[in-house]
């Protein structure tokens, strides 16, 4: 029995020592040295091959190397192939690390003293108390509430919404499409942490902006394909949005003419709100395994009906 590795291939010898530490049972395999292919049965992988089953005929268990799995077509993946995706304690820590400075960086107005200082103007404005700055947080899986919790201690009013009714304490939840305009009417800072879906592409576009509130800002870690980006600058430009925190664009690396390289209302980092680390994903993904060795549900498995 062996698992086939197909990402970035210095971290897989990291994975592969953990295998061989850990797991010495499962044979590893680093694309594109499969092997044999028929004693494949389990792929980790940030995206598939072509013809997945013609290439791996005993695939057994298809385990994304991210927390989403937008990358992978699944409507190319065979419908009774298991697609679990990862679930990573040092993901999630890295989201909420991220989302605390991008929240407190608006916050605090820090995109306007940066354009101050490369202007080298001395000049101080209005603190706004943070309980007195509400932010939303669209999307409530595990990495949202977990995000609503590190904030919590700073005082902000905090609210939530998901296309289902979810209860978190200490968070103003709303649902679905009708409660949509209102959650947004009370958002000065808003953050997406959406899975993208046929539904939620290009959800942050000119219609959501004008429901926030005039002068809201926004930070968007969820997947480029959120945005529309032409609507940003437009928001941006008539001051309807007053700045944004973007770790995901459309393409990826931007290219050297985009607009928002240089946007003074804009902060662009290069998709690093979380990274996959062996360390701790390991134990996550084993345990899987064992999990499916055993006839037991994985923990991850998406519905393929809703895409994740």
């Amino acid at each position: 029995m062996a698992l086939l590795y197909k990402a970035d291939p210095v971290r897989g010898e990291h994975w592969q020592a953990l295998f061989a530490e850990q797991a010495p049972d499962i044979q590893w395999r680093a694309w594109p040295e499969i092997g044999d292919p028929r004693e494949i049965r389990y792929l980790a992988a940030w995206q598939a091959p072509e013809n997945l089953l013609e290439l791996l005929p005993n695939l057994q268990v298809l385990f994304a190397l991210s927390a989403g799995v937008d990358q992978l077509d699944l409507s190319r993946l065979p419908q009774d192939l298991p697609v679990v995706r990862l679930l990573d304690p040092g993901i999630t820590q890295g989201m909420c690390e991220y989302a605390s400075f991008a929240v407190l960086a608006l916050h605090r107005d820090m995109l306007r003293y940066r354009q101050q200082q490369v202007e080298r103007r001395w000049q101080a404005h209005p603190l706004l108390p943070a309980n007195k700055r509400r932010v939303g947080v669209m999307g409530l899986g595990l990495q949202a509430k977990q995000i609503l919790a590190t904030l919590q201690p700073c005082g902000f009013a905090l609210s939530g919404w998901a296309r289902s009714q979810h209860q978190i304490p200490g968070v103003q939840c709303f649902a679905g499409t009708e409660q949509l305009p209102t959650f947004l009417g009370q958002c000065d800072i808003l953050l997406c942490v959406l899975p993208l879906t046929e539904q939620t592409q290009g959800m942050l576009d000119h219609e959501l902006f004008a429901q926030l509130p005039r002068g809201a800002a926004l930070v968007n870690m969820g997947r480029g394909g959120h945005l529309v980006e032409a609507d940003l600058l437009e928001a941006l430009a008539s001051g309807q949005l007053s700045a944004a925190v973007l770790d995901v664009l459309q393409q990826e690396p931007a290219a050297p003419e985009h607009p928002f390289w240089h946007h003074p209302q804009i902060l662009l980092t290069p998709h690093i709100a979380a990274m996959t680390q062996p360390d701790s994903a390991f134990a996550g993904l084993l345990d899987n395994i064992r999990r499916h060795q055993r006839g037991e549900p994985m923990r991850g498995q998406i519905d393929r009906q809703r895409g994740y």
